[in-house]
């Protein structure tokens, strides 16, 4: 488990965007894999893939859980979250604007909708193969490119409209 566990919080991290959050549902993903151990087949994929679909099925019923709240939050609870990188190799400058940027990529992905959102960190920030990212999603291989596609063009839509252009 403590190998899938940096990668099961990235995606929740990722889907959610609140570090809090993200820790208490990679914690329920991990009881959950535990309790249904004996339901996993590896005739139907990787075990990684197993526990991210495992992950999205908890991320999908916390987003229906937590809807309505999202409708009333202040705009406070709205602005940016700035990660706390460290690196010895990078100047203190190149570190912050790293930090905005992700943050802006944050913010940007939690404006897209659920289905384009989890297949773009699927593929763009967790690197799954488009089979790995089919059998998650239980939907056919031209659906998973397309909402990447269209979850690709539209983050970069939501991103140009919040100033940040390409270097």
């Amino acid at each position: 488990m403590r190998r899938h566990s940096r990668r099961i919080f990235n995606v929740c991290y990722r889907f959610v965007g609140n570090r809090t959050e993200a820790e208490d549902i990679s914690q329920e993903v991990f009881l959950r894999v535990y309790r249904t151990l004996g339901s996993y087949r590896s005739a139907h994929g990787g075990f990684a893939t197993w526990m991210t679909s495992v992950t999205r099925n908890l991320l999908i019923d916390h987003y229906r859980r937590t809807k309505r709240d999202r409708q009333t939050d202040s705009l406070d609870d709205a602005m940016p979250v700035v990660e706390n990188k460290e690196s010895a190799a990078r100047r203190p400058d190149q570190v912050a604007l790293l930090n905005e940027l992700s943050g802006q990529v944050q913010s940007a992905l939690t404006r897209l909708s659920p289905e384009l959102r989890e297949a773009v960190i699927l593929r763009d920030l967790q690197q799954l193969e488009y089979a790995e990212i089919q059998q998650v999603l239980a939907v056919p291989e031209g659906t998973v490119k397309s909402r990447i596609n269209r979850g690709r063009i539209e983050l970069a839509k939501i991103l140009q409209q919040m100033g940040v252009r390409p270097s």
